[in-house]
């Protein structure tokens, strides 16, 4: 069963923020430069957990993953957007 989280991360340092950022994509898509919304399996969720424990120095940096549910639609329509709105959803279709 997946679950959708907003992950939002603060990283001090440059050459760890560009990491973490690198990372994220690979788990979510990116709403604002440190802020990704993920739908995650259970072991997804625990992998990208333990990943950014790898990559961030927890005495300077924080990451912020909150459970918005299972479903995605909800969890979508929860976010008020002002100014700029986030990026076109990704279907995950690919066009050859």
């Amino acid at each position: 069963m997946r679950r959708c989280y907003l992950t939002a991360y603060d990283i001090r340092e440059p050459k760890r923020l560009r990491k973490v950022h690198k990372l994220m994509k690979g788990y979510g898509e990116a709403w604002q430069y440190s802020i990704f919304f993920c739908v995650l399996k259970d072991i997804d969720r625990v992998r990208m957990q333990s990943d950014l424990k790898e990559l961030i120095n927890q005495d300077e940096d924080q990451v912020l993953i909150i459970d918005l549910g299972q479903d995605e639609t909800v969890a979508r329509n929860a976010a008020t957007v002002i100014g700029l709105q986030l990026p076109p959803q990704e279907t995950g279709v690919l066009v050859i």
